[in-house]
């Protein structure tokens, strides 16, 4: 081909029209890529990628989902948290993830009761949940919580001096129900005077009744419990004697005296009355339990032999306790002469069982029928619902018993062959191919080039 100047010129300009065009698809991949995300999981039972059961909770979440994360400046546990939230943000790219340290911003952690080790605050709809763990068991369960709009009813009994779920005084727990509210159950107090238990309530309360119920209330307070509803019965050392037959109906007797924990000074508390619980059994309450709950002034528990129930205890005292009878002043010691109980002793029990047939006035009965017994009702208090445990014990008896506590099994998948298990003769190979024949192999190399060379 015979190269004139009209030809050199249609080279550069094709060259020019080539340079132009693959800037041009460069610069709009590199759009394209802003405005769409692509990925896939090339991992052997997709590992980073979350559950269908996750997956299908995230589609049903209309609105945005804000996650704080409480985490000092570690960059491999805020690394860990990223890499998970991002498996949640390409399902649902309205996911917002915030990390904040907590040493930076201490009045707005003692506002949220964060823990001392770091917290994950998950926001929902005007609903906020704390989780400790992070995992996607975790994460996907507090999101279920999340979205449970308004499906739950707790209801007090009021009209015998009980602690008012509105109550701004130190008695009353007030505190404990805007918390509740925020979870999304909604909290009312009913006076069995005036009307009936209402038909919807999930869950009813009777916090420290100081005078006796009446005749009529107490027949409508054993129908809820016959009928198969749930029940949190907080107690005090000075049980109202008109409450005998609900604990007849439950099983339980309620031992005179105020427990007496020896044990408390240990953790800097003078007053003996207060009774520190450090251990929990394995239930659907305490499972998540890490933190030590504070119990003031508690009566002991005492459950009877009952096919009906099935009793697990919940709160138990440690050894160096005891039921004190006479007034607690100056130096007291466990009497043995007398009818005081010696520790271990129970403070707090649950109570389940398969209920019978509904009742025709109430909407529905569960599978199973909850109660639970708590010896102390000052715990939820608002003056002592800020110490470590007390409320998050709480909301997860209230979460239990009013049957918000379904959870979505996440199945870990593992990956296989993830060690390298070599025998000996293998290892001598590798380490005589690496050390010895790669080396020679690289010099034999070099000899046969150097003799090429030479011979030219």
């Amino acid at each position: 081909m015979k190269v004139t100047r009209r030809s050199r010129l249609l080279l550069r300009l094709q060259s020019l029209v080539f340079a132009v065009l693959f800037i041009t698809i460069i610069g709009m991949l590199g759009w394209l890529s802003t405005q769409y995300v692509y990925q896939a999981d090339w991992t052997r039972g997709a590992r980073n990628t979350i559950s269908a059961g996750s997956q299908q909770l995230l589609g049903e979440m209309k609105e945005p989902v804000q996650i704080t994360a409480y985490v000092r400046e570690d960059e491999f546990t805020r690394s860990h948290i990223k890499a998970l939230v991002g498996t949640y943000q390409r399902f649902k790219d309205d996911i917002e993830l915030e990390f904040i340290n907590p040493d930076l911003a201490p009045e707005r952690v003692r506002d949220l009761g964060i823990a001392s080790g770091g917290e994950i605050v998950i926001r929902y709809q005007g609903r906020t949940e704390k989780i400790q763990t992070l995992s996607e068991q975790q994460l996907t369960n507090a999101l279920l919580r999340l979205t449970r709009q308004n499906e739950r009813w707790v209801v007090f009994i009021t009209g015998h001096g009980e602690r008012r779920s509105s109550g701004e005084t130190n008695h009353g727990m007030g505190t404990f129900s805007q918390e509740l509210e925020r979870k999304g159950l909604n909290v009312q107090a009913v006076s069995l005077v005036e009307s009936e238990i209402p038909t919807n309530t999930n869950l009813l309360v009777l916090a420290s009744p100081r005078t006796d119920l009446l005749p009529g209330e107490m027949d409508k307070l054993l129908a809820y419990v016959e009928a198969g509803g749930n029940l949190l019965w907080l107690t005090e050392p000075d049980t109202p004697n008109s409450l005998e037959p609900l604990a007849e109906q439950l099983g339980v007797n309620v031992l005179p005296g105020t427990v007496v924990d020896a044990t408390t000074q240990m953790f800097g508390i003078e007053n003996p009355t207060f009774v520190v619980i450090t251990g929990y059994p394995r239930h659907g309450i305490s499972r998540d339990m890490t933190t030590v709950t504070v119990f003031p002034e508690a009566a002991a528990v005492e459950t009877n032999d009952s096919a009906a129930w099935n009793v697990v205890p919940l709160l138990t005292t440690l050894e160096h306790s005891w039921t004190e009878l006479s007034d607690i002043e100056g130096e007291i010691s466990f009497d043995s002469a007398s009818d005081e109980r010696a520790g271990p002793l129970d403070i707090g029990v649950v109570l389940t069982r398969t209920p019978g047939e509904a009742s025709e006035d109430r909407e529905s009965t569960p599978s199973e029928q909850r109660v639970v017994v708590i010896g102390d009702g000052d715990f939820l208090s608002n003056t002592y619902l800020g110490n470590p445990g007390n409320l998050d014990l709480g909301l997860n008896i209230v979460r239990w018993l009013s049957h918000d506590d379904a959870t979505i099994e996440i199945r870990v998948t593992a990956a296989p062959d993830t060690s390298l298990v070599l025998g000996k003769a293998a290892q001598a190979v590798i380490a005589i191919g690496f050390l010895v024949g790669l080396p020679l192999l690289l010099l034999l190399a070099g000899v046969v080039i150097w003799l090429r060379r030479r011979r030219r």
